[in-house]
């Protein structure tokens, strides 16, 4: 007999990740993880009202913990089997979102540095590019599993990307210019530590730029797109 009932118990069907945004105004161009087209599957999508870039990443997401909680049972209420966030530095609250959602987190791209470092030869290391070096600490590379003296460069130096996504300077984005922040951050990184071996973009504004970087470097690079197509593979794997 033909099983005909169907199972319930959400609200929303079919989009089993979930990934908690930060409240921001600058654009999401394709490859951001914030635009929607970027995924080959359905997800679902909730704002942390207050937690600004500025405020997740210069103060270490101060206060905003209950916010983070509130919002990632609201998306598993919907319907998410799984959640993951907008910001690298929200590695912070990886422990905490895991208790408290009951379901799986993976907060931060950076969780991918072992998993990497797993797969070079000796004498080869992972190297970070985040969107700020300055306020990157052992707190939020102990949180993601990666080694505390993991090589580091962020673009605070830079002409663009930074001013937009995190001093919120201005809406547009000079798509060119934000670029070019990020491949001199990656270049400057290997030419400071040229063991490494292979890039983690801790931001997850940074995926667009991940090819160029790659071409630039000649090193494999690891981003939040890299880890969600992961994720999402174990949560709906593929049936043959």
């Amino acid at each position: 007999m033909v099983n005909t009932i169907a199972r319930g118990g959400k609200s929303i069907y079919g989009a089993p990740l979930g990934i908690l945004m930060l409240e921001a105004r600058f654009p999401r161009i394709l490859g951001d993880m914030g635009n929607g087209e970027t995924w080959p599957f359905p997800v679902l999508f909730r704002v942390v009202r207050g937690a600004s870039p500025s405020r997740v990443v210069e103060q270490g997401a101060a206060g905003l913990l209950d916010a983070f909680v509130e919002a990632a049972r609201d998306l598993v209420d919907l319907g998410a089997e799984a959640i993951t966030t907008n910001c690298g530095f929200l590695s912070l609250f990886q422990e905490e979102l895991a208790a408290a959602v009951k379901v799986p987190v993976a907060t931060s791209s950076m969780m991918q540095v072992p998993w990497v470092q797993a797969t070079l030869p000796p004498g080869r290391r992972v190297g970070i590019v985040t969107v700020n070096g300055a306020s990157l600490t052992r707190q939020h590379l102990e949180a993601a599993g990666a080694p505390v003296d993991t090589p580091v460069e962020g673009t605070e130096s830079g002409r663009e990307f930074f001013r937009v996504l995190i001093r919120a300077e201005k809406e547009d984005l000079d798509v060119e210019l934000a670029r070019q922040d990020i491949l001199e951050a990656g270049q400057r990184l290997v030419k400071r530590h040229p063991e490494i071996g292979a890039i983690v973009l801790e931001c997850t504004n940074m995926p667009p730029y991940a090819a160029d970087l790659a071409a630039a470097t000649g090193l494999p690079v690891y981003d939040i797109y890299s880890m969600i197509s992961w994720f999402q593979a174990g949560l709906r794997p593929r049936r043959w």
